[in-house]
């Protein structure tokens, strides 16, 4: 089963920012959100994953097919690497973690604190909890944050061996990730009109 959105109005702080939005995602595909910083992509992607409730209109897909990365690299200081992909492996009822550890060059790293990885480090290990969820639609928010160029290029082949794999992904990202077939979504026209000053008071009602 896919992912389609029709109509979509959403908020954040109980302003609109984004309406009558539409976008379907199928098996094997990618589909890249642009816009200016400040447009609602975030909030798009955390509505999408049932993170938040629309305002209006509907979002079809199983909520056990998708799985979702935002800025938080969701990580435990205290236990290393490789535990912290076991910790997330057991949430979602699974158990492989060489897949992960090896798509983004972790073994090295197996028996070293979380705390004690660099941001980009970190960044790595966050992205590859994807791989030990099981789930085929990956929900990704600026996913290439603090990765340098190598851990770029690791990130992008993950992804197309997703989708090669039948998996689909819905990404906000300003990066070229050489993604094939990608297809681009440009939320910006999409913005939602201006509050009217009478109805502001009603947006936090």
């Amino acid at each position: 089963m896919g992912l389609n959105v029709s109509n979509l109005t959403i908020a954040r702080g109980g302003i609109k920012v984004l309406e009558g939005l539409n976008l379907s995602l199928a098996a094997g595909q990618a589909l890249v959100l642009r816009g200016p910083n400040g447009v609602g992509k975030t909030t798009l992607l955390r509505t999408i994953a049932g993170l938040q409730p629309p305002l209006e209109g509907d979002i079809t897909a199983d909520p056990e097919t998708m799985v979702y990365a935002g800025h938080a690299d969701g990580l435990k200081p205290t236990l290393t690497v490789e535990e912290n992909l076991h910790f997330w492996a057991s949430v979602f009822a699974t158990s492989n973690i060489d897949a992960a550890i090896e798509a983004f060059q972790l073994d090295a790293l197996r028996t070293r604190p979380a705390g004690a990885l660099s941001a980009g480090q970190k960044r790595r290990l966050g992205l590859a909890r994807l791989l030990v969820t099981g789930r085929p639609i990956w929900i990704l928010d600026e996913p290439t944050v603090s990765l340098d160029v190598d851990a770029v290029k690791m990130f992008a082949e993950t992804v197309r061996r997703h989708l090669g794999q039948g998996g689909s992904a819905l990404i906000a990202t300003h990066i070229d990730l050489g993604l094939p077939d990608a297809q681009i979504l440009d939320v910006g026209p999409y913005r939602a009109r201006a509050m009217d000053p009478d109805d502001f008071d009603e947006a936090f009602l």
